[in-house]
């Protein structure tokens, strides 16, 4: 019996050390991109700049643009990596109560009137493939759209577009803006490295600088400049692609679904407004890593919300826009290639749905209130 007690402690303190282990390995890429940033400034500015360049004009001009390229990708570096991930707000969650309920009750109806009563006044439209009220087991609260549980996280991130390990930090609703500069400004930073670098490049080849070690960097630079330069605009493109389209890496692997079926383009507002949403109304701080998305990252406006008189409205307080803020958003016109969609009345209650009468209701969609399934 004694030997038992002390099992469980050790197991403990073991599982303790493997997740702080695994917290320090989840750090190596940003050290290694950290790296190789300082190795690049010595190599630009100092073998580069100070001990190669011979005009004195040339000289001012590179160190002032490459000082401005590198303080803003370090800034923005910084804030992509420091920026926590915003989780669902306490409306998403479940009650005391309704915990204690669900660990009672068996799967059935039961559970099911329990999430159907958390998310009837929640500003949810998608839904699971089967239709079912996405909701997280893990976290124990109802998903609002767009949301997704990070695995190397632990938590459900708002918005969430991917983890990515060179920034150790998931991207999502608070810091996609800072990720999408930091891929432009990583960019324009190797790209300058590269222009500049090329002339002396093409004379370490041609025997034209002298035999020192700067030649070596200058080369080596060259080279670094360049290779990043490609995986670099390739990935900016897909992104700028993923802005214009109001979609995250998630959506665009898996089209999100609504209570209506699967549309890739549900949440896309026309790509100026897609714009804004990312980058903000005020375009003085677009180029800046300052946050200035617009939306509380719990709901988000779609074409597919019929905005008739007789839906009901966006709950006060979850809208995609809060009272304080001076930015609205308004609903966008329905595609007329969606229309079909919205033959009958929609409502976030969902007490009366399938009753109404000389309503059609889809095949497979009479009991989607009541359906639910734990996604993670």
């Amino acid at each position: 019996m004694r030997c038992g007690k002390m099992a469980a402690p050790a197991a403990g303190t073991r599982g303790g050390v493997r997740r702080r282990c695994q917290r320090l390995l989840y750090w190596v890429p940003v050290l290694f991109i950290s790296s190789i940033l300082c190795w690049s400034y010595y190599a630009y500015v100092t073998q580069l700049c100070l001990l190669s360049m011979a005009n004195i004009g040339e000289k001012v001009v590179c160190l002032i643009a490459y000082h401005l390229f590198f303080m803003l990708f370090v800034w923005s570096y910084w804030k992509t990596i420091f920026t926590l991930p915003m989780n669902p707000s306490k409306e998403f969650h479940l009650s005391y109560a309704d915990k204690e309920l669900l660990e009672r009750e068996p799967r059935g109806e039961a559970q099911q009137e329990i999430f159907r009563r958390a998310a009837k006044d929640l500003p949810i439209y998608t839904r699971t493939m089967s239709g079912a009220i996405r909701y997280c087991d893990r976290c124990q609260l109802v998903k609002p759209d767009r949301c997704h549980h990070c695995s190397v996280c632990d938590k459900c991130i708002l918005k969430m577009d991917h983890h990515c390990p060179w920034v150790n930090n998931c991207v999502g609703f608070s810091n996609y803006k800072f990720f999408l500069l930091f891929l432009a400004y990583s960019l324009l930073y190797c790209l300058f490295i590269a222009a500049t670098d090329l002339q002396y490049f093409i004379k370490f080849w041609t025997n034209g600088l002298p035999d020192t070690q700067a030649k070596f960097h200058i080369m080596f630079l060259f080279f670094a400049a360049a290779m990043f330069s490609v995986s670099l605009s390739s990935l900016f493109g897909y992104h700028c692609w993923l802005v214009s389209k109001n979609k995250s890496t998630l959506e665009a692997f898996r089209a999100p679904i609504f209570r209506h079926g699967t549309d890739k383009n549900g949440f896309s507002l026309g790509f100026s407004k897609n714009l804004r949403q990312v980058f903000g109304d005020e375009k003085k701080y677009w180029l800046l890593p300052v946050f200035t998305s617009l939306g509380d990252g719990c709901s988000f406006p779609t074409c597919l919300v019929n905005q008739d008189p007789e839906q009901v409205s966006t709950p006060v307080g979850l809208n995609s826009t809060t009272k304080n803020e001076n930015h609205l958003f308004p609903p966008k016109t329905l595609r007329d290639s969606q229309s079909h969609l919205l033959t009958d009345t929609q409502s976030w209650t969902e007490c009366s749905a399938n009753t109404e009468k000389g309503k059609v209701v889809p095949k497979g969609m009479s009991n989607l209130g009541l359906t639910v399934e734990n996604e993670t």
